[in-house]
C-alpha cells in the first residue's frame, strides 16, 4: 500500500513539473499553470506567513476600524451620501446575521459620537496615523506576496495613503448613487416591463454585488503593491477572490445560524469571536486573491516546488554575466533599457532572485538605475572600463556581512594558499577582459539593433 501511494506521489509530482508551464501553451498549457498556482497557494498557507498576517491584519482592523469610518464619515458628510455607511458595513458583515446588525449598528454609535472637528491638532493626528497605519500594513502583507522589498518613499506613501482614505469613499458611494440613479429611470423602467429584458436586468441587478467586490479587490491589487500589476492578473485575482469571499460569507453565515453553543460557552464575547473569525477569513481571502494574481502575471517562480529559489554561487556569477551582458547589448545598440521584470521574464528566473544581484552591481556601481518607475538599468560607465573580474568580484563578495568578514573567520595557512591559488587563477583568465571585450562578437548587439531598439522578450 506504501508502495502505491509513493508511485501515485510520484506520478503527481511528475505530471506537475516534468513539463514547461506556458499560458499560452493551449488549454494544457493553461490547465497545468492553474494547478501549479494551486500548489503554490497551498504550499504558502501550510508555510504560515498568509495566515499570520491575515491575523495581523485582524488585530490592526479592530483598532482602525472607527478612526476609518470616522474620517470617511466627515468626508461623505461634505457630499450628502454619510448614510450610505450604514448599509455598506451590514453588507459586509451579512454573513453574520442578527449578529452582523448589532455589531454595525455599534459601529456606527462609535462613529457618530466621535466628532473630529472636536478632537484638536493632536487627536486628528492620531486618528489619521491609526488609518494610514492600517493602509500601511496591508502595503506590507501585498509587498511581501509580490516580493518587493522596497517601500513607497514617504512622500508618495502619505499622498497615495490619504488619496484612497479621502477620494475612495467618495467615488464608491458615487458609483452606488449612479446605478441606482440608472436602475429607476423611466427607460430601465420599461425594459424591466418587456421579456426577456426584465430578466436579464433581475440577473444583472444580481450579479451587481459580485462585480462591486471584484471591482474593489481589482484596484487593490493593482493600486496597493509597490510594483505595477497587469490589469489581467489583477482581474483573475480579482475574480477567484470575489468568487471565495461570496462563497465563504454564504458557508459562515450558515455557520452563525446553526452554531447556539458559541453563545451559550462565550455569553457577550460570541459577538465579538465571530466578528474577529470573520475578518480572519475576509483578510485571508484577500491575500490569497493578491497571491494567485502575483503567480499569474510572474509564473516563473512556478518552477521550483518552494516559495523561494535560493541560487548556488555558480547560478549568481551565471546571472550576474548575463544581465551584464544583455544591459551592455540594449545600451551598445541604442536601445530601451531593461528592467528587471522584463529581464527576470526573459532569463526566466524569478524576479526577487535577480533584483539582488542587481542590487549588488549598483552598489558596486557597475550598474545605474534611471529614473523611471519601476526603474531600468544602464551600464555604469564606459563598456571599456567593467572589467569581467569586477563582475565576478563583486557577485562572489556579494552580502558579506561586516561582523562577520574573511579577517574575522579563523585563518589557515593551506586553506589560504588554496583560495589564493583561486583568485590568481579567476585573474589571469579574465585578465584585460571588458564587457566590451565580451560583447564584441555577440549576435545580441546585432538583433537587438533590428528590434526597433526595445528590450528582447
Amino acid at each position: 500500500m506504501e508502495g502505491q501511494l509513493q508511485s501515485i506521489k510520484e506520478k503527481c509530482q511528475a505530471l506537475l513539473w516534468g513539463s514547461e508551464c506556458t499560458p499560452d501553451g493551449g488549454p494544457k498549457g493553461a490547465v497545468l499553470c492553474a494547478l501549479r498556482i494551486a500548489y503554490a497557494i497551498f504550499r504558502d498557507l501550510a508555510a504560515g506567513q498568509l495566515t499570520l498576517r491575515a491575523m495581523s491584519l485582524v488585530y490592526t482592523t479592530l483598532l482602525s476600524l472607527v478612526p476609518l469610518l470616522a474620517v470617511s464619515f466627515s468626508v461623505l458628510k461634505g457630499f450628502g451620501v454619510h448614510n450610505q455607511i450604514e448599509p455598506m458595513l451590514l453588507n459586509l458583515l451579512t454573513p453574520l446575521g442578527d449578529k452582523g446588525i448589532e455589531i454595525s449598528q455599534t459601529i456606527i454609535g462609535f462613529v457618530e459620537n466621535m466628532r473630529v472637528g472636536v478632537l484638536g491638532t493632536v487627536g486628528l493626528a492620531l486618528l489619521l496615523y491609526a488609518v494610514i497605519s492600517l493602509i500601511q500594513k496591508i502595503e506590507r502583507s501585498f509587498n511581501f506576496i509580490w516580493r518587493v522589498e522596497k517601500s513607497r518613499p514617504f512622500a508618495q506613501r502619505f499622498s497615495d495613503y490619504l488619496s484612497v482614505i479621502l477620494i475612495g469613499p467618495v467615488l464608491v458611494f458615487s458609483a452606488l448613487g449612479a446605478t441606482a440613479s440608472v436602475m429607476n429611470t423611466a427607460v430601465v423602467q420599461s425594459l424591466v416591463a418587456i421579456q426577456p429584458f426584465g430578466y436579464l436586468v433581475s440577473i444583472g441587478v444580481r450579479m451587481v454585488p459580485y462585480l462591486l467586490v471584484i471591482a474593489a479587490f481589482s484596484f487593490v491589487y493593482s493600486f496597493i503593491p509597490n510594483t505595477r500589476v497587469r490589469l489581467s492578473s489583477a482581474l483573475i485575482g480579482a475574480v477567484v477572490a470575489g468568487v471565495l469571499w461570496q462563497s465563504v460569507g454564504w458557508g459562515f453565515a450558515s455557520f452563525v445560524v446553526s452554531s447556539t453553543s458559541y453563545t451559550a460557552i462565550y455569553s457577550g464575547f460570541a459577538i465579538l469571536i465571530l466578528f474577529m473569525i470573520w475578518l480572519y477569513l475576509a483578510w485571508l481571502i484577500l491575500l490569497i486573491g493578491a497571491s494567485i494574481a502575483f503567480y499569474h502575471q510572474h509564473g516563473e517562480y512556478l518552477i521550483s516546488r518552494k516559495r523561494e529559489l535560493h541560487l548556488s554561487p555558480h547560478q549568481r556569477e551565471q546571472l550576474a554575466l548575463l544581465a551584464m551582458h544583455y544591459i551592455g547589448a540594449q545600451h551598445l545598440a541604442g536601445g530601451k533599457p531593461w528592467t528587471t521584470e522584463a529581464l527576470a521574464t526573459h532569463l526566466r528566473v524569478p524576479q526577487g532572485g535577480l533584483q539582488r544581484i542587481l542590487d549588488a552591481l549598483e552598489k558596486a556601481r557597475l550598474l545605474s538605475p534611471d529614473h523611471a518607475n519601476p526603474p531600468a538599468y544602464l551600464p555604469a560607465r564606459a563598456l571599456e572600463r567593467i572589467s569581467l573580474q569586477a563582475i565576478m568580484e563583486t557577485i562572489r563578495r556579494a552580502e558579506e556581512k561586516d561582523f562577520l568578514g574573511p579577517w574575522k573567520i579563523l585563518r589557515e595557512t593551506s586553506v589560504e594558499a588554496v583560495l589564493e591559488e583561486v583568485e590568481n587563477a579567476v585573474s589571469q583568465a579574465l585578465e584585460s577582459r571588458s564587457l566590451r571585450t565580451l560583447l564584441a562578437d555577440s549576435e545580441e548587439v546585432k538583433l537587438a539593433a533590428t528590434e526597433n531598439l526595445k528590450p528582447l522578450k
